[in-house]
Formats: structure tokens, C-alpha cells, sequence
């Protein structure tokens, strides 16, 4: 008898397959339980290598001890003439057959069960268009996608801001398309958690016509994801597809979601393409964990009161970005936040407890070095318009401001950069920023700020009831933020007034806010001595805000409004905070070019056309 006939015989190929099989099925729950109740990543490995090493044990044993009625015997000393071995491998066989049903029955589970609510080939391309139902009418452009914040399967400190960073990268990757209109975070982020609407839902508010979603599953170094792309009309899964790798592959994984989620969409991809998209993330795990931390507390920081704690919270995750990828432009403009509110702080109102003559005197040189950067590495070309608006006001290279201004209006991205709306509006350029302000809009439209800058933008055009009309959609779908305040003031500059008034005493949350357009609103009915009197009794000290030059041209106290124009004046800023409150009165002059030399120059030898467009305060004579 051959050894491997002497193998059979014994059984000991029947056993190393019964313990191959077992031994995967307890592999596969292993894994599945240690996730689910967080085990570190070594405790699944520690396993697998214990099975590895119990499967030479077994053969050894199956060829050394064999199985007889009166229990386990040496093979040696077991008679052949009353061996049993036959009916011990059929039995064997059944073993192998019933692990094989359950490692089938996992196997399902796992890839159509547990990661894709809906049946999906992995790599798969569309389904047949007779598998299709008729598709609903949509509004939304058929070229639109809006990508959902991947769900964190996994409870690590980091996952959640793990799978945040993964999603991010493929946005940013999308969004380097032309063909593309995608969702921008703000508006695609606010569907996040457990308590999320339906795909249809979602898609509607988006305005998009397509979806994408997924998961991201971490346990030590072993990285799961999974993402699929969803027409929102019909729920037809156009794409899916589970990745398994290593959290070291996690960009790779991004690149390659990124692309075929772009190829479902007919994009035609070539290399200058696939290299944009290569470029367009951060490409790096601990940044963009870093990164989403950052914008976190950034996002936090903009709903509070005192913001320059969040701000410089925030700034210690940006740093480590910059660290790392010193190359990433999005994270430059985020960082010089800091920098411009200390500023604009220190103009308005003056010495403050919330920061030091150290940090002031170093602000703006923090913040040119950041609008440098972000012109630096930005390659995208409608995005380098946009930071190189940025760079240009706040550098004070004012020569050519509303060229520049021009053509950052007519880009086709969706990014406002931070400074265009207060430069167009009051160049006058207001009407012909209105149409990118509601592409903006449409990538996206959950961003109060959004509907914010739309609003502003027809208030200066002109276009009162537009403006609230806008303000009043807005008010639905995005609450928050400045939109409340904007809304009111719409209504007082369309001489609604009793609405306004409703709205100041219900929806203004902020009190000082709400105070400012109680006084607006008598100065722009003409009623002197109800301003004055308000004026009188404000909760705050307007000559320590941004709001006193307002309130003083707007009721035509022009020898105040100088006064505080000539004291700004004086300071490092004094050029940014003039225009910024130009901008914000929106009532032509809001002080004397006479008292205000150092902005006088900076206008002059621009060159910019000047004054902004005026509008109609009873009280105002200038």
C-alpha cells in the first residue's frame, strides 16, 4: 500500500479537511464577534495563528491514533481484520459536509447580508436595462452626486474620524470632475448618525440624483469597506463593491472607489484626470484623521459666542495637517481663521483678556503666510482664482482687485473661497455674482452661509423681494448661522416692517444681533427720535463692535461714524475693517474718505471704482 493510500486509510486527509473547514468558520465568527465588542487586533491574529499551528497536532494524531469501539488506540496496536476506519470516515464526511453548509451559509451572510443591504457583485457593472423599473422625473442634474459620510463599524477612539477622512477623500476626489456636480461636505456631512432619512429623502433635499454610501469596519491594522452607488429615483444599485485590506492600503482603497464610482457615472477617465484625483486628498491616514478633528472643532467653534478658544483648539489638529501635508490647500484657509478673527477682535474692540498683544502682533503675518500657502499648492484653476482673490485683499495688493474679482466670479467650482462676497458687493459686481453664488448654493445647499451670501448678494443688486424670497426658502432647509439676522433685514430693506418685526422678536436668537436691527429698522423708517432713543438704550456698547459704524450711518450720525472710522483707521487692519464695514452697511458711505487717510490711499491707488452703490436711508444725507 502506497503512503498516500495509508493516508486515506487512516483518515487523515478526511481530518485535515474536517479542520480546515472548522477551523475557518471559527476564524470567520472570531473576527465578526472580537469587532463587534472592540478587541484589539491582536487577539484575532493570536487565534488564527493557533489554528494554523493546531493543524499539524491534528494530521499527527490522525495518523498515529485511530478511532475503535473501545475508545482511542495506537494505530500499531489496532488489528486491521477489525478496524473501523470506513465508518469513521463516513462519519468524517458528514462533518465536512455540515461545516462546508455553514462556511457557505457565513459566506453569504458576510457579502450580501451584513455590508450591502441590497444583492451586489463586487465590481459590478450596471445590471441590465430591462432589470431597470422606470425611472421617476427628477429635477436634479442626471450628472450630480452627493457622498454620504461612511458609517464607522468599529468603536476606536479614531474610527468615526477614520471613516470621515476616507468619505472626505473620495468627495474631494469626485469634485476634481468637470463633468461632476458634487455635494459639498457641509450639506452631504449633515446626514450623519443613526436617525437618517431615506436614500429618496436625502437625494431630494441634496438635489442630487445619485447617492453614495458605505462603511468602514477597523480592528487592529485589518480595514473593511464597503460603498455602493445608489440612484436615488429607483434605489437600483448602479456599483457596489467590499474591499479587505490594511489600514495602510485605506488610500488606495479611496483612489480606486473614487474611480469606479466616477466610471458608473459615464465619466470618461483619462490620465490628467486620474492624476487630478490623485492630487486632490491628503493622502495620508494620520492627516486626514488630523484633518476631520480639526474641522470639528472648527465647525463648533462658529456656533459660539467666544470663539477664539475652538479656533486655536482647532488649529493645533491643522498644524499636524500642515506637518504632515504641507501640500494640502484646503487646510490654509481654515487655519488663517484664527488669525483674521483676532484681528478684526483687536480693530473693534480693542485690549481683550481673550488674547494677547503677542498673538495680535503676530496674526497677520500668520495669515499672509496661510493665503501664500493655499495659492502655493492649489492646482485646480477656478480654486487658484479664489485664493488668489483671497491672497490679493488681504496682502493689500488692491491694483486690479475687481479683475481679479471677475474672473473668480465666472469659475465653475464650488468653492467661495473667504473673501470674494465681501469683495464683489461692494465693487458692484453684486448682480453679476448672483449666479455663481446659486451654483455655490447647489453644491451646497444644508450650508447656512450659503443661502447667506445669496441673500446679501441680492440685497446689494437691488433685488429686496428676491432676497426674501431666497432667505425664506433658505430658512427651511438650513437654519443657522447669520440667516435669521438676514432674513429681518431683507424685510426692513423691502419696507415689510411689520414682519420684520415678528421675526426680530421670534427668530433672532442672538440678542445684540436682534438690538442692531431694531435700530436699523427705525432708521430706514425715517423715525429720528425712536433711534435715538434706541440708541440710547442698547445692552452693549456699540462703540466696541463692528456694529456702531453701522448703526451711526445708518441713522446719519456722520460725526460719530467718522470718529469711529478715524479711530480704525489707526490700526494695522484698518484697511480690512473698513472695507468689511462697508460691506456690511451696505448704504454707500458709511464714513468720510477725509477721516480715514490710510484707506483713502489704499482706494486711490487702486484704482477701484468707488463709491459702492447707495440706497435709501431717510436719516443719511451722504
Amino acid at each position: 500500500m502506497s503512503f498516500f493510500q495509508e493516508l486515506q486509510r487512516r483518515n487523515v486527509v478526511r481530518v485535515g479537511a474536517a479542520y480546515a473547514l472548522v477551523a475557518w468558520v471559527v476564524a470567520q465568527v472570531a473576527e465578526f464577534a472580537f469587532e463587534s465588542f472592540g478587541a484589539p487586533g491582536w487577539a484575532i491574529k493570536s487565534l488564527v495563528v493557533l489554528l494554523l499551528l493546531g493543524l499539524p497536532l491534528v494530521l499527527v494524531f490522525a495518523w498515529v491514533y485511530e478511532m475503535t469501539p473501545e475508545g482511542l488506540k495506537l494505530e500499531k496496536d489496532v488489528d486491521r481484520t477489525t478496524s473501523i476506519t470506513p465508518t469513521t470516515g463516513r462519519r468524517i464526511d458528514k462533518v465536512i459536509i455540515a461545516a462546508l453548509v455553514i462556511a457557505l451559509g457565513f459566506f453569504v451572510a458576510d457579502k450580501y447580508l451584513w455590508q450591502v443591504p441590497q444583492p451586489a457583485t463586487t465590481d459590478a457593472a450596471p445590471a441590465a436595462e430591462t432589470a431597470v423599473a422606470p425611472i421617476p422625473e427628477s429635477g436634479a442634474p442626471d450628472n450630480s452626486v452627493a457622498v454620504l459620510p461612511f458609517v464607522a463599524m468599529s468603536d476606536g477612539p479614531d474610527d468615526e474620524f477614520f471613516a470621515d477622512g476616507l468619505t472626505e477623500e473620495i468627495l474631494n476626489s469626485l469634485a476634481q470632475l468637470p463633468e461632476l456636480l458634487v455635494t459639498a461636505r457641509t450639506s452631504a456631512f449633515v446626514f450623519k448618525g443613526d436617525d437618517i432619512p431615506p436614500i429618496p429623502e436625502i437625494a431630494e433635499t441634496l438635489g442630487v440624483m445619485h447617492v453614495v454610501e458605505g462603511s468602514v469596519r477597523r480592528s487592529g491594522d485589518r480595514l473593511r469597506v464597503t460603498a455602493q452607488l445608489i440612484r436615488a429615483n429607483d434605489g437600483f444599485h448602479l456599483w457596489s463593491a467590499n474591499y479587505d485590506s490594511t489600514s495602510a492600503d485605506a488610500i488606495q482603497v479611496q483612489e480606486t472607489i473614487a474611480e469606479k464610482i466616477a466610471v458608473s457615472l459615464d465619466v470618461v477617465l483619462d490620465e490628467a484626470k486620474s492624476e487630478a484625483m490623485r492630487k486632490a486628498g491628503l493622502r495620508d491616514i494620520e492627516a486626514f484623521v488630523a484633518y476631520q478633528k480639526g474641522i470639528q472643532l472648527f465647525d463648533d467653534a462658529h456656533g459660539e459666542v467666544e470663539m477664539l478658544p475652538g479656533l486655536r483648539a482647532a488649529n493645533e489638529y491643522f498644524d499636524k495637517v500642515v506637518a504632515r501635508v504641507p501640500q494640502f490647500p484646503k487646510v490654509y484657509g481654515l487655519r488663517s481663521d484664527l488669525y483674521v478673527h483676532l484681528m478684526n477682535d483687536d480693530v473693534f474692540a480693542g485690549s481683550s483678556e481673550a488674547f494677547t498683544a503677542e498673538e495680535v502682533a503676530a496674526a497677520y503675518p500668520a495669515a499672509l503666510e496661510n493665503y501664500e500657502a493655499a495659492v502655493r499648492y492649489t492646482e485646480n484653476p477656478d480654486a487658484l482664482l479664489q485664493a488668489e482673490l483671497d491672497l490679493a485683499f488681504v496682502n493689500g495688493s488692491w491694483r486690479g482687485l475687481d479683475t481679479r474679482a471677475k474672473r473668480a466670479i465666472a469659475g465653475q467650482d464650488c468653492d467661495d473661497g473667504n473673501w470674494i462676497t465681501t469683495v464683489v458687493n461692494p465693487l458692484g459686481l453684486a448682480e453679476a455674482y448672483i449666479p455663481r453664488a446659486q451654483r455655490v448654493l447647489t453644491c451646497d445647499p444644508l450650508r447656512s452661509l450659503s443661502w447667506f451670501n445669496l441673500v446679501r448678494a441680492n440685497l446689494w443688486a437691488g433685488n429686496f423681494d428676491e432676497a426674501v424670497r431666497v432667505a425664506q426658502e433658505g430658512m427651511q432647509v438650513a437654519r443657522g448661522g447669520w440667516l435669521e439676522w438676514i432674513y429681518g433685514r431683507a424685510l426692513i430693506e423691502s419696507g415689510r416692517f411689520d414682519e420684520a418685526q415678528q421675526v426680530i422678536d421670534t427668530q433672532v436668537r442672538d440678542p445684540l444681533w436682534a438690538e442692531g436691527l431694531r435700530v436699523l429698522m427705525l432708521a430706514k423708517r425715517g423715525d429720528a427720535d425712536g433711534f435715538e432713543k434706541a440708541l440710547g438704550t442698547l445692552s452693549f456698547d456699540p462703540e466696541e463692535t463692528i456694529f456702531g459704524p453701522l448703526l451711526y450711518a445708518w441713522g446719519g450720525k456722520r460725526e460719530d461714524a467718522n470718529r469711529l472710522a478715524a479711530r480704525f483707521d489707526r490700526h494695522p487692519w484698518s484697511q480690512w475693517a473698513l472695507w468689511q464695514i462697508t460691506h456690511w452697511c451696505a448704504c454707500g458711505y458709511p464714513f468720510d474718505l477725509e477721516v480715514t487717510p490710510n484707506f483713502r490711499r489704499a482706494i486711490e491707488e487702486s484704482g477701484l471704482p468707488w463709491p459702492p452703490p447707495s440706497r435709501d436711508y431717510p436719516l443719511k444725507d451722504w
